[in-house]
């Protein structure tokens, strides 16, 4: 079994990417470019992963997908979040029909 504990560590590790030069971490000069740039790097991995989806390859979405995670955890870092509010988030919902919660919010 894979370590869960990896995005744990890919969280740390994005966070200490802030103190980073952009010249040197793919990370960091996402950070310098700023949300705008962060946002556009998500929507295309999330293009890639519909892609890779509609293309029917598993191997490649699983691919898409990590870099999905990726950058998704890029944008919560850069608002000083972390893949821990996304998982308390999951705890708060699990239980909760999706019906129902989506209504809580006042999206129905």
């Amino acid at each position: 079994m894979i370590d869960p504990e990896v995005l744990q560590r890919l969280a740390t590790t994005l966070a200490e990417r802030k103190n980073e030069s952009p010249d040197t971490s793919y990370v960091a000069s996402l950070y310098s470019k700023g949300t705008d740039a962060i946002c556009k790097k998500v929507a295309e991995e999330a293009a890639e992963v519909i892609m890779a989806a509609k293309d029917g390859g598993h191997r490649q979405i699983v691919y898409e997908m990590t870099d999905l995670w990726f950058h998704s955890m890029i944008l919560l870092a850069h608002f000083g979040l972390s893949v821990n509010d996304v998982l308390v988030e999951f705890r708060r919902r699990e239980g909760i029909s999706g019906i129902d919660e989506k209504a809580s919010r006042g999206h129905a």
